[in-house]
């Protein structure tokens, strides 16, 4: 027998009420007595209680409902009890087409540059040469020699040298050019989805692990657009992304589109995956982590 949340929580709530309704109607049928009407019952009942008595009159002793109450609290409890631990909570089952990892055809887009060169300058203009004319040209001064002739009686004065200036300190060299990180699509060890790391086995073991954690977050999470659904539109989208050197996902694009919301769609749950808690295992070339281009095909189909 299957019972829905909803079916449980009113359920409850009827008990709940049932409890309440009896005590309060328990009450009000005690309280509803008059103190004639109890003397009319009990005409022998002496007035002068002992002091072990409960109430004056026995026919409002609430304490005689005492042992009813206590066994309907313990079969509440009991039946409260049976219902928890046998509680189950099914997970609606995800959909996963059998083809969802395949691709029709190859597509190949650019890898995204981290750093595009600067355009080289462009070259000098060629020198202009302009012809002088003949009334501009001016002779060429004589030299003029002077006389430097030195005799006996000659006096040389001495000059102190001039202070030799040093010379300005050279420029810093410029910083090194970070060189763009090159971004592969295959590697030795391909990039994971969390969530397999824990069971033991071989390196393709784990991957066919991930790729089905990967599908069913994926179909557990995408949502069909509703205008390609009054519409009938259906096919596979195809989303590429980078998983970084630290298992985040960056530049996210849709390379194939069939329109009608759908590529927005795939590209919100792949983005989204950045804020499930955990990362990727990021690719690995040589040992060390590298940052690897993934494709991803993402089918919408009507059921």
């Amino acid at each position: 027998m299957e019972i829905t949340g909803t079916e449980l929580g009113l359920g409850i709530l009827f008990l709940i009420l049932l409890v309440s309704g009896t005590i309060i109607g328990l009450k009000a049928r005690l309280r509803a007595k008059s103190a004639a009407d109890l003397r009319g019952e009990h005409p022998d009942y002496d007035s002068q209680a002992p002091l072990s008595g409960r109430v004056k009159y026995p026919s409002v002793d609430g304490f005689r409902f005492s042992g009813t109450l206590w066994i309907l609290g313990l079969a509440i409890a009991l039946g409260l009890t049976l219902i928890t631990i046998s509680w189950t909570q099914y997970e609606k089952p995800v959909y996963i087409p059998d083809d969802a990892l395949l691709l029709d055809e190859t597509i190949e887009i650019e890898p995204p540059r981290t750093a595009e060169p600067p355009p080289p300058p462009p070259p000098p203009p060629p020198p202009v040469i302009e012809e002088v004319p003949e009334e501009e040209i001016l002779e060429e001064e004589q030299p003029v020699f002077m006389d430097q002739t030195v005799t006996e009686e000659s006096v040389v004065e001495e000059k102190a040298p001039e202070p030799v200036k040093a010379p300005p300190p050279p420029p810093p060299p410029p910083p090194p050019k970070e060189e763009p990180e090159e971004i592969f699509k295959v590697v030795e060890q391909m990039p994971r989805f969390p969530g397999c790391e824990d069971q033991g086995g071989t390196n393709e073991e784990k991957l066919k692990c991930a790729e089905g954690k990967m599908l069913e977050y994926i179909y557990k999470n995408v949502k069909y657009p509703a205008i390609a659904r009054e519409n009938g539109i259906q096919g596979r989208v195809v989303v590429q992304f980078v998983v970084e050197r630290d298992g985040s996902i960056t530049d996210a694009k849709v390379a194939r589109d069939i329109g009608a919301g759908c590529g927005e769609e795939a590209l919100r749950v792949v983005n989204s995956m950045n804020s499930m808690g955990q990362k990727w295992i990021p690719g690995k070339q040589r040992g060390k982590p590298v940052r690897v281009q993934f494709t991803l095909p993402v089918q919408f189909k009507l059921q």
